[in-house]
């Protein structure tokens, strides 16, 4: 997330410095590599690279490709195999063992489907996005390499696909991919060839709520933001809830804790962490966040803690169902020994992480398989 942010920052500047820049985006990967489809790196004729493709093996020829792109105006797809004898060329050895497509377009500033800016968009608005790029065609059809379609969380949808068979079926798997929340590669079959689109849902950033500014909330806000999350402090000490205080912070919010319903949107995108460090304030912000649907609640304290917050709260006639209850996490944070503010931080965030990615947070040693799905 963090890693798109900078690129839509770089793309800003680029457009304000008269710049010629060049975008390449991994469209299909099979076998063990080190990205996943949907990494981007943006480039310019000066050399300023952002982002990246690989653990650093790729880009310097994804650069060179770039530069005739850059020239030529023309969308390329690159393909890269470390499962090769050519692994000892581009993957400098390092045995990968996986097959890269990387598709390299120029940035046009006045295209009319320019996706850094539908990109932009999802990120400066936080919603959800459709983004479905026709990267390679065999055969003869309408469509071109780097064509789109751009579906807003509205309904609204935008392309420059001229092959309505093919416009049709793209708009169909995306709206899928869209319920879903699930990006995925399609190969469609066409009347004398067929096409491949990589349909990408862009994710706007991670919304995070932390009810409680005590001290141990900085890193956590800190960690956060290096994610690129969007992180909401929310506290109703007027003299710890201050923007001086958190000022990487997105937004800070003075509340008191029954008044929290009314001052912040819970949505099943919300990462909760309830840290006031008091019992009667936790009380009455479960009493908020529990039949909220936000999807992951975290509780700072021990079990015994939390188990005594439950029952307080049964004896006011509010019992959780077993689905709240399976969002809630008490106490907070993957089990890494963490004791200072700094590395309790580190395991509520990968707590996260892994509740977000559907990922049980163990180590990757004891995972059968491979690293990704």
């Amino acid at each position: 997330m963090k890693e798109l942010q900078d690129i839509v920052a770089a793309f800003e500047k680029v457009k304000t410095g008269g710049k010629t820049a060049a975008i390449a985006t991994l469209v299909k990967a099979s076998g063990s590599t080190y990205r996943r489809p949907g990494a981007r790196m943006l480039m310019t004729s000066e050399g300023q690279m952002v982002g990246s493709l690989s653990g650093g093996c790729l880009e310097g020829d994804v650069f060179e490709q770039a530069q005739e792109v850059m020239t030529s105006g023309k969308p390329i797809v690159v393909q890269y195999d470390t499962m090769s004898d050519e692994d000892i060329i581009w993957g400098l050895g390092l045995g990968c063992n996986g097959i890269v497509q990387i598709l390299i377009e120029r940035l046009e500033e006045d295209h009319s489907l320019n996706h850094l800016a539908f990109l932009s968009e999802c990120l400066h608005l936080r919603h959800v996005g459709v983004l479905a790029t026709v990267f390679h065609i065999e055969g003869q059809a309408k469509a071109q390499v780097g064509t789109r379609l751009m579906v807003h969380p509205d309904g609204t949808v935008k392309n420059d696909i001229e092959d309505a068979a093919l416009l049709a079926q793209i708009r169909e798997d995306a709206q899928k991919a869209l319920d879903d929340n699930r990006s995925t590669v399609k190969v469609y079959p066409l009347s004398l060839g067929k096409a491949e689109v990589f349909i990408e849902v862009i994710q706007p950033p991670v919304p995070l709520m932390i009810f409680g500014a005590g001290h141990d909330a900085l890193p956590l806000v800190r960690l956060a933001q290096e994610l690129g999350w969007y992180v909401t402090v929310v506290d109703n000490r007027q003299t710890d809830v201050t923007r001086s205080r958190f000022s990487s912070a997105d937004e800070v919010i003075l509340s008191r804790p029954e008044s929290v319903g009314e001052q912040v949107q819970l949505d099943n995108r919300t990462m909760a962490v309830v840290m006031t460090h008091n019992y009667l304030h936790d009380l009455e912000l479960l009493q908020t966040l529990l039949p909220s649907p936000v999807g992951y609640l975290g509780i700072l304290g021990p079990k015994s803690r939390t188990e005594k917050l439950l029952q307080d709260l049964q004896e006011q006639g509010i019992t959780p169902t077993e689905n709240q209850l399976q969002r809630l996490y008490s106490p907070v944070g993957l089990d890494i020994g963490a004791d200072t503010p700094e590395e309790i931080a580190l395991s509520i965030i990968a707590e996260i992480q892994g509740v977000l990615a559907n990922h049980s947070g163990g180590s990757l040693r004891n995972k059968l398989g491979p690293i990704h799905d």
